[in-house]
């Protein structure tokens, strides 16, 4: 060791201990990640419950529920596609709660060819959970209500589309029907949530792993011009 080395090594040691300690921490947020994910898909799929008479987002989002509705004869289709079907649409429906209340239901899919099909109106038994969708952002178009087209599934004006009050607008995105087939394909939603620390961490490593080696090649190459 020379007092050249000395240098060198210090920031090479502080380096690595930096980055060590970032590859660290996103096992450790993968971790706790993958235990509210885990939280979350329990939730989902819960036994549901009657709709809360006063929901909130921060404690009801994804609240498995079950109500009997009735479905108003008026629907806004969301564009979408389906892996092997191709473009559709998620149709978004009013529908009044026994107790009087109006809420919005995401009925599932249908395909492209499907969309002025006229479906069943009427009495049903759903299930479902409840979302307020993220799902809106400065790029997102405005629907186009001439032909019914939207572009996102906005709970703000879909309410107001359906002349629905709600202080904060949700929909229930419905995974079963019973009474009936409105003539959908209820798609059931997932924890939506992505779980990026594990490639956040192979990445802190890799790079450690890299400064590890061009730390010692550094001090090679200096002890080499001493010798």
């Amino acid at each position: 060791m020379t007092r050249r080395m000395i240098l060198p090594l210090i920031f090479g040691i502080g380096g690595l201990a930096v980055l060590l300690s970032l590859g660290t921490w996103q096992v450790q947020r993968m971790a706790w990640k993958q235990m509210m994910l885990a939280e979350i898909e329990a939730r989902i799929a819960a036994d549901p419950v009657a709709v809360p008479a006063d929901p909130q987002r921060d404690r009801d989002n994804r609240l498995s529920v079950a109500a009997d509705v009735e479905i108003l004869p008026q629907e806004a289709h969301v564009l979408t596609s389906r892996k092997f079907t191709g473009p559709g649409y998620l149709v978004q429906v009013p529908a009044g709660l026994e107790d009087g209340r109006q809420v919005i239901l995401d009925m599932g899919f249908i395909p492209e060819a499907q969309k002025n099909e006229v479906r069943p109106a009427g009495r049903y038994r759903i299930i479902g959970n409840m979302l307020w969708p993220n799902e809106v952002d400065g790029f997102t178009p405005d629907p186009n209500m001439e032909k019914n087209i939207w572009f996102a599934r906005d709970a703000t004006k879909l309410a107001q589309a359906f002349g629905i009050a709600m202080d904060d607008p949700y929909i229930i995105a419905v995974r079963q029907v019973d009474g009936g087939d409105y003539g959908t394909e209820p798609v059931a939603i997932g924890a939506d949530i992505p779980n990026d620390h594990r490639e956040y961490a192979i990445t802190w490593f890799s790079l450690a792993f890299v400064w590890l080696g061009m730390t010692g090649y550094l001090l090679w190459r200096i002890r080499q011009k001493t010798v």
